[in-house]
């Protein structure tokens, strides 16, 4: 990802951070973001994240080679503040950093730059193409159905 080049956060992508925050209560969400066609697209969990009530432990070197450009978070507290904590990891990921609180909603989330600065970004509507179904479109015999088992 090149520095400036985020136009925004795609709405479904920030639906998903505010609905995994809302579902992870009461303790923290915490997941890092990724950029598609200068669109911040996707979240990415990385494997040994550790979430409590009052934190979130993201294993950085658990991510795999590749660029983050921030990070998103809730607080259940409803405190959209980055605390002491939160400013030293934006400090080491990117520049667009969201936190989320309750209710959960397109009105209640923050998004910091890596100084812990408030900055704006834009939500976007974006229409995904679902590389998945276009993978399975070609090979199929006209069936819809598709699954895995050892039956019939």
């Amino acid at each position: 990802m090149r520095k400036g080049k985020v136009r925004g956060i795609a709405r479904d992508t920030l639906h998903f951070i505010l609905e995994a925050s809302r579902s992870s209560l009461p303790v923290e969400f915490a997941g890092l973001l990724s950029v598609e066609d200068d669109i911040i697209s996707d979240v990415l969990i990385l494997p040994g994240t550790e979430n409590s009530r009052m934190s979130a432990l993201v294993r950085l070197y658990m991510l795999p080679n590749m660029s983050v450009a921030g990070s998103a978070h809730s607080h259940p507290s409803g405190d959209l503040r980055p605390s002491e904590p939160d400013l030293q990891f934006f400090s080491r990921t990117g520049d667009f950093h969201l936190i989320v609180g309750p209710p959960f909603d397109e009105t209640s989330w923050v998004c910091y730059d890596r100084s812990g600065k408030r900055r704006d970004l834009a939500v976007i509507d974006v229409d995904f193409k679902d590389s998945f179904d276009d993978a399975f479109d070609d090979g199929l015999d006209g069936s819809s159905d598709a699954g895995f088992g050892d039956g019939p």
